[in-house]
C-alpha cells in the first residue's frame, strides 16, 4: 500500500451524522489527514457507535465549541488546513464563530464544504429531514418499488451516501483544482436534494424521449422488464439478471435451457408477465449457488444476490480485496484503486476524542496550556 493521491491534503472534519463523515472518509482513504472536531462531552446518538466505519482513519479531538478558547481551537486547525467539512444545519457554524466568512478570512486558501439536506438557501433550507424526505422531493424515491405497491426507501444510499457524501467529496476535490490556479478557495454548498435529483439523470433522459413510463415497475430498469429483475430459487435465496441486451438474453436462455419460443416477445411490455412467470418457474427448479454455477463463464448477466457477510466472502471480491477487516470489524475497502500512488491500509478509528492532546500539541499549545484547556473543559 501506497500513502494515496490526497497525501497532504489537511482536512478539518466538524463531527455529524452520515454524508459528512462518509465524505472525510473518502478523503481519509485516499490519504488525506484528517482531524475530527466532536463535542468536549460525549452524548449518546442513535447513529453513532464504536468501530464505526465512517470513524476510521483520523484522529479525534473533543472540543467544546461554545466557549472562545474551544473556537480558537478549530480556528487554528482552520489556519493550517485545506479544507473544512460541516453537516449542520444553515447558520449553525455561522452562530459558533465558524461560518465560512470567519473562516476565509483567516485561510483564503480553504475549501469550505458544506453537506445539508435541501441546500444552504430555499424555502425549506431551515427545516428537519431525512434521506427519505430529501430523496421524495429529488422525484428519486417514487420510481423504486413493485408496480401497485409503495415506493421502497433504498436504504439510505441515493440521499445520505450517492447523492450526498459522495457529492460533496467530488466538490472538494473539484474546488482544490480550481485553487491550484486561482489561489483561493470557495464554500461548496452539496444538497443531498440536489444530489439526489443528479442521480437520477439517465431516467429522466429516457423520459424526454418517451422511454419511461409513469408508476412504479412499468419500465426496463425498475424491475418491470423480466429481463432486468430479482428471482427466487429453489432454496429460497435469489438472483439477479440483467440481460438487457439481446446476446447476453440469449445467453441467459442457454444457461436456463430454454428455447426461445417459449418466451416470445420479450421486449413487448404486454409479454412481459408471461415471459416473467416462465423465468420464475425454472429459476426455482435450481438453488441460488447452482445457478451461478451454471452461469459461470457466460455473458448471460446472472449473478447471486448476496447478504453484506456474503458479498465480502464471494471469490472475486475476495480476489480483488473488495474488502478489509480492521480489528476484527469486516467493512468495504477504500475506492477507487490508482496506480502510481495506492491508497493506504485504512486504519482503525481511534477512540473517541483520545488524539486531543497530541492535536493540540501539533498546534503549539504547551503542556501548561493543554491541561487548563482540559481543566476549563474546553477540550476532553
Amino acid at each position: 500500500m501506497g500513502d494515496g493521491p490526497l497525501v497532504g491534503l489537511r482536512v478539518v472534519e466538524l463531527a455529524g451524522l452520515a454524508p459528512a463523515p462518509f465524505a472525510t472518509t473518502v478523503l481519509a482513504d485516499l490519504g488525506a489527514d484528517v482531524v475530527r472536531v466532536d463535542r468536549a462531552q460525549p452524548g449518546a446518538d442513535v447513529l453513532s457507535f464504536p468501530d464505526d466505519p465512517l470513524s476510521r482513519s483520523r484522529r479525534w479531538i473533543g472540543v467544546d465549541t461554545k466557549q472562545p478558547a474551544g473556537r480558537d481551537v478549530v480556528l487554528r486547525l482552520v489556519d493550517q488546513s485545506d479544507v473544512l467539512i460541516e453537516g449542520f444545519r444553515p447558520g449553525v457554524t455561522e452562530r459558533l464563530g465558524l461560518g465560512p466568512d470567519v473562516c476565509l478570512t483567516r485561510n483564503p486558501r480553504l475549501v469550505y464544504g458544506r453537506i445539508t439536506g435541501w441546500g444552504q438557501d430555499g424555502p425549506l433550507a431551515s427545516t428537519a429531514g431525512h434521506d427519505i424526505n430529501y430523496i421524495g422531493l429529488a422525484g428519486a424515491l417514487e420510481p423504486i418499488g413493485r408496480a401497485g405497491e409503495r415506493p421502497v426507501p433504498p436504504l439510505n444510499l441515493v440521499g445520505d451516501f450517492g447523492g450526498g457524501g459522495m457529492l460533496l467529496a467530488m466538490g472538494v476535490l473539484a474546488a482544490l483544482v480550481e485553487r491550484a490556479s486561482s489561489g483561493r478557495g470557495q464554500v461548496v454548498d452539496a444538497s443531498m436534494v440536489d444530489g439526489a435529483a443528479l442521480l437520477t439523470a439517465g431516467m429522466h433522459g429516457l423520459r424526454n424521449i418517451g422511454m419511461w413510463n409513469q408508476g412504479r415497475g412499468r419500465n426496463m430498469l425498475d424491475g418491470g422488464a423480466p429481463f432486468y429483475d430479482t428471482y427466487e430459487t429453489g432454496d429460497g435465496r435469489y438472483v439477479a439478471v440483467g440481460a438487457i441486451e439481446e446476446r447476453f438474453w440469449q445467453a441467459l436462455l442457454g444457461v436456463l435451457e430454454l428455447d426461445p419460443d417459449e418466451v416470445p416477445g420479450r421486449l413487448d411490455p404486454a409479454q412481459w408477465p408471461a415471459v416473467r412467470t416462465r423465468l420464475a418457474e425454472v429459476f426455482l427448479t435450481r438453488t441460488r449457488d447452482e445457478w451461478e454455477a451454471r452461469a459461470a463463464g457466460t455473458d448471460a448477466c446472472l449473478t447471486p444476490v448476496l447478504d453484506p457477510e456474503e458479498a465480502a466472502e464471494h471469490p472475486h471480491n475476495v480476489a480483488r480485496g473488495t474488502f478489509v477487516s480492521l480489528d476484527g470489524q469486516r467493512q468495504p475497502a477504500p475506492a477507487p484503486r490508482f496506480e502510481r500512488t495506492p491508497t493506504p491500509a485504512p486504519r482503525p478509528p481511534n477512540k473517541p476524542r483520545s488524539d486531543t492532546s497530541d492535536v493540540l500539541a501539533d498546534l503549539g499549545y504547551s503542556p501548561g496550556d493543554i491541561d487548563k484547556l482540559r481543566t476549563d473543559g474546553v477540550v476532553a
